[in-house]
């Protein structure tokens, strides 16, 4: 794998373009009870396929045949009207439900067995007894290790009907024996909030990945616990964040918009309007709010950016945000799998639309971010270009643009040097923690008993280890040259280390220090003035 500074934008594309399609589930609603009379162009379709199916003259799978004309469909729609195949529909509908019935671990098919990373804080493996760095060897006495082993297949053992039990054989360190573990499965929760903590005694911050089922009561007992704490500030950090549905995103504004403030239009082929109002008292209405956005941040993530913004309330900062503006609804095929639909635009309350063009296809459309890399947007606010056609003005007077994203109320520029743009990049992905459950296999228990709080404080990763991972990385065929940020990659390593020890809340609070827009919500609060900014 190698960095190359002329292909991280198209790098970058593509990991956002897979973010949208998962960010993209805003309005789901199965209407295969819906008769639709015969046409003749699905009597040409259907025909054609039977014709293929009975006369050609080699065998065809036409399945593959039916998903591909799909797709090809699909494609001169837009760009968020996605085929759902079966293989893929249950692992899209776990992540916005939220939670799958399992054992409730992070792990790592590792060598030749199931290691460990961490089992999940109050999940059924963390009540039986199961730790970081245990190998799961046997599930109902089969063996879940060896070259033969598939690990496509780890989730049908380990997954189950709710209730259902299973008996595991583990692996552990210092143990003479193999340790035998009764767990019940249950729900797992796969977590929206990634982190809830206080910048300061009057600051609380909250990270929110995606807009699924559990986020709005996860975003909830977030807030409160910080309200409990004795917060009035609140940063709510969506960079990142590739969206979801429509409704959190409004239950999530009802926190801080008083009742009966608008919140949504949406608007069908018909012209059809549906206003979504504010509808009871928000816990935060009279807290003061930052919203960090990014040019990642899309759909569900622009409704919440948008509304609050039109509506006076609270500061967006960051850099312009993608520009997603369609609404999708998911329609069952028949089959397993299912089709995610365009049926309406959403306009935000001053009644600008933030979707960007998409008429020169779907390649253009997702490299619209290597275009800002390039005219300069990501470094200075006057290289983005608005229309005078798209101002609008909200009820204090702001002036605020559509036509392809929120742009910012206070604008924080992009570190795109390659060596920043690289370790952001890996610090945020499997190939750093892969390196670091290395380093904990061979010093787990120099961690033991240590608290977060302990760790974060007194622990520093060495330039030995950084060095190490320099290296580990070469051998793997990515050439990293971090000789200017070594400091930010000790960071990296060490919030990688308190991910796998403590949860992803410790991950967040190591990285985020010394974060541009976090750094500047604390000069807006006063809390840090420009010199100190910039010292610091």
């Amino acid at each position: 794998m190698r960095f190359n500074k002329n292909y991280l934008p198209l790098l970058f594309g593509v990991a956002l373009a897979a973010g949208v399609f998962i960010g993209s589930k805003l309005n789901f609603e199965d209407t295969t009870e819906k008769i639709f009379a015969t046409n003749s162009k699905k009597d040409k379709l259907n025909r054609l396929i039977d014709y293929i199916d009975y006369e050609y003259v080699d065998q065809v799978n036409t399945d593959s045949i039916v998903d591909v004309t799909v797709n090809g469909i699909l494609e001169n729609l837009d760009p968020h009207s996605v085929y759902i195949p079966v293989d893929a529909y249950e692992k899209n509908a776990e992540d916005m439900r939220g939670n799958f019935v399992g054992i409730g671990i992070s792990f790592y098919p590792y060598h030749d067995s199931i290691a460990v990373i961490r089992a999940l804080d109050g999940g059924p493996a963390a009540r039986a007894g199961i730790r970081g760095g245990d190998r799961i060897l046997y599930a109902d006495g089969k063996p879940l290790f060896g070259p033969d082993f598939n690990r496509d297949s780890i989730s049908v053992y380990l997954k189950g009907e709710k209730n259902s039990r299973v008996t595991l054989k583990v692996f552990r360190k210092g143990e003479k024996d193999l340790l035998t573990f009764k767990v019940k499965r249950n729900d797992v929760p796969l977590v929206s909030v990634d982190a809830s903590y206080r910048l300061t005694d009057k600051i609380g911050y909250i990270k929110v990945n995606r807009f699924a089922e559990t986020t709005s009561e996860e975003f909830d007992n977030a807030l409160e616990g910080l309200t409990d704490k004795g917060i009035s500030r609140l940063v709510l950090d969506l960079r990142d964040n590739p969206g979801g549905y429509i409704y959190t995103a409004e239950e999530i504004l009802d926190q801080f918009l008083g009742k009966d403030k608008l919140l949504l239009i949406t608007r069908n082929k018909k012209g059809e309007e549906t206003k979504s109002y504010a509808t009871r008292r928000g816990d935060f209405e009279n807290g003061k709010i930052y919203v960090l956005i990014n040019e990642n941040s899309a759909s569900a993530s622009e409704i919440v950016a948008g509304a609050l913004q039109d509506n006076d309330k609270g500061t967006i900062i960051g850099r312009r945000s993608f520009g997603k503006g369609l609404v999708q609804r998911e329609m069952a095929l028949g089959d397993g799998s299912a089709v995610r639909l365009t049926i309406a635009r959403y306009y935000t309350p001053t009644g600008r639309s933030i979707q960007k063009p998409y008429g020169n296809g779907n390649d253009a459309y997702y490299k619209d971010y290597e275009k800002r890399y390039r005219n300069g947007e990501l470094l200075t606010a006057d290289s983005i270009h608005v229309a005078d056609s798209l101002r609008y003005v909200t009820p204090k007077g702001k002036v605020v643009y559509g036509g392809g994203g929120i742009i910012p109320d206070v604008f924080v520029p992009k570190d795109t040097s390659i060596a920043n743009e690289t370790l952001q990049f890996v610090s945020r992905s499997g190939y750093m923690g892969y390196f670091v459950f290395e380093y904990l296999e061979k010093n787990r228990k120099l961690f033991k008993n240590i608290s977060f709080e302990e760790f974060n404080r007194s622990y520093e990763v060495d330039t030995p280890l950084s060095q190490e991972f320099i290296e580990y990385a070469r051998l793997n065929e990515a050439r990293i040259d971090l000789s200017e940020y070594s400091e930010d990659l000790k960071k990296a390593i060490k919030a990688n280390i308190a991910q796998q020890l403590y949860g992803p809340n410790a991950f967040e609070i190591i990285l985020n220090d010394g974060d541009p827009m976090l750094q500047k919500v604390l000069e807006l609060e006063g809390v840090l003035t420009p010199k100190e900014e910039t010292e610091n």
